[in-house]
């Protein structure tokens, strides 16, 4: 009786010793790493810092917000390829790395080979927005009659070479058999401040950018790029509400594991990161930056992320977009 007691008890100390280490990740004390593959202060970190900060409370561990800046996020995507999959740096990024290898020659990564996705953690859609006194009307349709009358004339700005929004304006050209000049700037403050000034006439910017311009009147908003409205600007027409189809874009953000990252540690970090996608005060900041999350499984998001790369691969060889 009282081997069979000892073999239980030993039983039990068995699973607890499996259990503590099915759950033992985070380490303690040990912090986990985001590594954001763009500069301080931009749309990755208005998404991936809060989020961090609720996945840092749920782990009860400090994830630090590592920003490696430079090439359209493709400099700090390669520093998180070559790190230990052990489950303590992950990808923060965005669109621009399903855009980069159409526009980057010899990228020393590969976002579908070297990187698990995790989530989309945020979606903004893209606006057409314009300098109010610019157009005739300031109503779509409108200003591609205008614009297709007058080729050349009208210019449209984006915050750089490759980003999102620059490829958004050549899929609305492309799509529209117009000729508009690009106008790349170093980021999305430069580059609204002059569409606001009238240096340039008008943006294929994300809603969120654009927002504060739109609500104080000095940009107006003709159409959202989405395939439905935005519930942060109800009153701002669909593009295919006015006749212009196959024009569906949203500038995205996700999280990546480094692949080989251990499966329970995947599958825990997912489970993580929907709980705090779904809580309070992550859904009122996403509301206030026009953003959705997209319900995705992991399976669907890695098939979303191959598409938007075959989509855009097609919009540079097209366009004969380059980063020069």
């Amino acid at each position: 009786m009282i081997r069979n007691i000892l073999v239980f008890i030993a039983a039990g100390l068995f699973s607890l010793v499996a259990l503590a280490q099915n759950t033992s990740w985070p380490a303690p004390n040990r912090p986990i790493t985001f590594i954001n593959p763009f500069p301080p202060g931009g749309a990755v970190d208005a998404f991936g810092r809060p989020l961090a900060k609720q996945l840092s409370t749920q782990l009860n561990d400090s994830i630090v917000v590592d920003n490696r800046g430079g090439a359209g996020g493709t400099l700090g995507a390669a520093v998180a390829a070559k790190m230990a999959p052990d489950g303590y740096t992950w990808l923060l990024g965005a669109v621009h790395h399903s855009i980069a290898p159409s526009m980057y020659a010899n990228l020393s990564y590969d976002i579908t080979k070297d990187f698990e996705p995790i989530a989309i953690i945020g979606s903004v859609p893209h606006v057409i927005v314009v300098n109010p006194n610019k157009f005739p009307k300031n109503d779509l349709k409108s200003i591609i009659e205008e614009i297709r009358k007058n080729p050349g004339k009208y210019n449209y700005a984006s915050t750089g070479n490759g980003t999102s929004q620059h490829l958004t304006g050549e899929l609305f050209k492309m799509n529209n058999k117009l000729f508009i000049t690009h106008i790349p700037y170093r980021g999305t403050g430069p580059a609204l401040q002059d569409v606001v000034a009238g240096q340039v006439d008008m943006m294929f910017d994300t809603l969120a950018g654009a927002a504060p311009f739109i609500k104080s009147g000095q940009l107006i908003a003709v159409a959202v790029a989405s395939n439905k409205r935005s519930e942060a600007f109800p009153n701002v027409p669909t593009a295919q509400e006015l006749g212009i189809s196959n024009f569906v874009v949203s500038s995205w953000y996700a999280l990546w594991a480094i692949k080989g990252t251990p499966k329970d540690i995947v599958d825990k970090m997912s489970a993580e990161v929907q709980i705090a996608l779904a809580s309070p005060e992550i859904k009122e900041r996403w509301a206030s930056m026009g953003a959705t999350v997209p319900k995705m499984t992991r399976p669907e998001l890695t098939n979303y992320i191959n598409q938007e790369i075959t989509r855009w691969r097609e919009v540079v060889k097209q366009s004969g977009a380059k980063l020069d």
